[in-house]
């Protein structure tokens, strides 16, 4: 008799880009349908590439479904993509047609990517991955997120306008900490 294999899941707080031994952790809280997370994403990329080896980021979801009712599939859309190793080609997609979010366009977004499963637009009719993206909804409400972006540098909350300049200061603080740290160690 075969017994079923349990089917892991990768998880949102699982994907990240960077240098995984990187000593700066960057968390950012988004919406696919959030002109200023769209607005980050340019920022975040820019950074990335700026402190190449010195930090880590990690995009988790917020779905504001008051106001973007297209959001919460679309993370949902995120995450099944990153069960083959294309979560980041599906979310600088989603960013980019931020107005068209419609399930079918999901699907057409993630064929464009790359995702082969047959299962794709069953998992997302079946939210599948819809725990996931609740998940990341609990932690943000657990640390005090109400809007997004919010942005957390090594589990502190970034306070102020997220541009590059301000991002950068905060990052080069948190360098500095880490150092201070270890010389005292």
């Amino acid at each position: 008799m075969k017994t079923k294999v349990e089917e892991r899941i990768i998880a949102p707080k699982e994907v990240i880009v960077g240098d995984p031994d990187a000593k700066v952790l960057i968390v950012e809280y988004g919406d696919y349908e959030s002109a200023e997370t769209a607005k980050i994403h340019d920022v975040m990329r820019e950074l990335l590439g700026t402190y190449k080896g010195k930090i880590k980021y990690n995009f988790r979801h917020f779905p504001m479904t008051r106001v973007h009712q297209r959001s919460f599939k679309a993370a949902e859309a995120a995450i099944g993509a990153a069960q083959e190793g294309k979560f980041w080609e599906m979310h600088n997609v989603l960013l980019q047609h931020q107005r068209n979010l419609g399930t079918i366009s999901l699907k057409g977004y993630a064929r464009e990517v790359g995702v082969t499963s047959k299962s794709f637009l069953d998992d997302l009719m079946n939210s599948k991955f819809g725990w996931y993206v609740r998940e990341d909804q609990s932690e943000a409400v657990d640390a005090g997120v109400i809007e997004v972006p919010a942005i957390f540098i090594n589990g502190e909350r970034f306070q102020g306008k997220p541009t590059t300049q301000n991002l950068s200061a905060a990052i080069d603080t948190a360098l500095r900490s880490r150092k201070k740290a270890k010389q005292r160690a």
